[in-house]
């Protein structure tokens, strides 16, 4: 049965491996489809300069329609709050469903006030605050990997395994044995336990 429903946002200059593995896992192992939204139509060119065709601007993304909305890094999201970004993982988690953000992706969340109130991680202490002035979460940061709570899943950008392992567990937590056999083989580079 093909699961319906996994987004990803990209920018030009994503970081292509953020977010790889986890989009890779979600249509081979747990049969989602997997969309790509623009800020605009057309080609999303990657750090790595591999090109991208969306499948939708985010003017034309139903929040409904998501069971996740995932955010790669990027330099683009360390500029200035994009309020259609806001506005577009506000209403994700006001459905209950994880938007998951990596790297300076995280910021796309600070900006719209998901990290104020609930446990994050990102790419250190004070990186955060660096480029969102408004964020009032320092207290709810933690030096991990990846970390989830209400609805939101972050990472920091050395983690792009534990990362999807967070999502996985957010969307398909009956699965537990193959998320530790992919965490086993990803995360630890083992083949045999």
């Amino acid at each position: 049965m093909v699961r319906s429903g996994a987004y990803v946002l990209l920018t030009n200059g994503f970081a292509d491996w953020e977010a790889a593995s986890v989009l890779a896992e979600l249509r081979r192992t747990f049969d989602y489809t997997v969309r790509v939204i623009g800020l605009t139509s057309g080609t999303v060119v990657s750090m790595g300069g591999f090109k991208v065709t969306t499948d939708l601007t985010l003017a034309e993304f139903v929040p409904d329609s998501a069971n996740i909305l995932i955010v790669p890094g990027g330099d683009a999201w360390t500029q200035s709050e994009l309020p259609e970004v806001s506005g577009a993982v506000r209403a994700l988690v006001a459905l209950s469903r994880p938007v998951a953000a990596i790297c300076a992706g995280t910021l796309a969340l600070a900006h719209a006030g998901l990290l104020d109130d609930r446990l994050h991680t990102s790419n250190g202490a004070g990186f955060i605050e660096t480029h969102v002035p408004k964020y009032r979460g320092q207290n709810m940061y933690r030096p991990q990997k990846s970390v989830r709570d209400k609805h939101v899943i972050t990472a920091n950008g050395l983690a792009p395994f534990a990362f999807a392992a967070e999502i996985f567990r957010a969307l398909v937590p009956e699965r537990e044995g193959d998320i530790e056999t992919y965490e086993r083989l990803y995360s630890h580079g083992l083949l045999d336990p």
